[in-house]
């Protein structure tokens, strides 16, 4: 009996021995599990893409040579983890970062998040080629579909595109699209123009949010100093409520497409088309280009005042003039003697070209 004892009591003395010896080799192995360095030589990016699973990343991750005993970081997952949600992305790992860290990186969901600048003034072609160029980006708009074609597959056909999209930088993660970016600079645009448009000025001659989205446009192409912004859509405004045409390069240039070539000549002054708005009365029929807030801000709360002329100095200001006589005068002290730089008036008076002089 005393032998039988003996041997119950060693063979428990063992079994629990046995057992300390396992948990802790099981300890020491996830924790040289968890503190092993990943194996990539330079800064990159692990991509989680929908449907994946702790198993089959961590399981990737050990077929890819960037970790060793997937299985044990997978059972500490579920047993630390359990909560964690595996968040879609783009991740990013350095050499030397350890397995525990990027299992922590998960856990928090720290996507990479890249950015893509829409800048003020650009034209809707400009908006998709910046976007065509965003690293990472997806891309479903086909560079081959029209302007129009992209707006019916925005979900907004029938909208002209130009002026829609409202200029900032736009953060996107791993997964998202030209759509994605698209339609929120276009919600973001419709949020502005209708938060301005409620503190306009009385009496403008302008009735809609979207001729002041087109004034506004204008003003962001003729702008080179921020500052100037409500003087120039001053000009504009009193042109506008006298039945004095714009007369504006920039709507010249859009109204020519393809054919301007750096240089407006008189022909193309006489040219009509629905843009150029030395043959056409009031505003052309959309935006030439997106305009930021400070632009559409200008464009309903235009600064007072008499001026119905201005003129570049050529450091990016103007001279504002209220008779032709002073801006004529104006012109020949500013662009007469920079003709050979290719100075340009904006807005000429009548019977100006759009690069000077008279």
């Amino acid at each position: 009996m005393k032998s039988i004892l003996r041997l119950f009591f060693f063979v428990v003395v063992f079994s629990v021995f046995l057992l300390f010896g396992v948990a802790v080799w099981g300890y020491l192995t996830l924790q040289q599990t968890l503190q092993q360095p990943l194996q990539v030589e330079s800064v990159t990016t692990l991509d989680v893409a929908p449907g994946s699973t702790p198993a089959s990343l961590l399981g990737k991750l050990e077929r890819d040579g960037v970790i060793e005993r997937a299985q044990w970081l997978r059972r500490y997952w579920q047993w630390q983890m359990p909560e964690a949600v595996l968040q879609v992305g783009e991740y990013r790992i350095e050499p030397e970062m350890t397995a525990a860290a990027l299992l922590a990186r998960l856990d928090a969901g720290e996507v990479v998040r890249r950015s893509v600048t829409l800048v003020e003034g650009w034209s809707f072609a400009q908006v998709r080629r910046q976007l065509a160029g965003a690293e990472r980006l997806q891309q479903t708009l086909d560079a081959e579909l029209s302007h129009a074609e992209v707006m019916t597959a925005l979900g907004l056909e029938g909208v002209h595109p130009e002026g829609r999209f409202f200029p900032d930088t736009y953060q996107y993660t791993f997964g998202m699209s030209d759509r994605d970016i698209l339609l929120r600079s276009y919600q973001r645009m419709e949020e502005v123009l209708d938060e301005v448009w409620q503190g306009r000025a009385d009496d403008l001659p302008i009735s809609t949010p979207y001729e002041a989205l087109i004034l506004a446009s204008i003003i962001e192409k003729e702008t080179g100093v921020p500052a100037e912004r409500p003087e120039i859509a001053g000009v504009f405004t009193r042109r506008l409520r006298i039945g004095m045409r714009l007369q504006t390069d920039p709507t010249v240039i859009y109204g020519m497409g393809d054919d301007y070539a750096g240089n407006i000549r008189r022909s193309d002054l006489r040219q009509p088309t629905p843009y150029n708005t030395y043959t056409i009365d009031g505003l052309p029929p959309t935006p030439i280009a997106m305009p930021g807030r400070e632009a559409i801000e200008a464009a309903v709360n235009p600064k007072p005042g008499t001026s119905l002329y201005f003129v570049a100095r050529g450091d990016g200001s103007h001279v504002f003039s209220d008779s032709l006589r002073e801006h004529n005068q104006a012109v020949r002290e500013y662009q007469i003697r920079r003709r050979a730089e290719n100075y340009r008036s904006s807005p000429p008076a009548a019977g100006t070209t759009g690069e000077g002089a008279q």
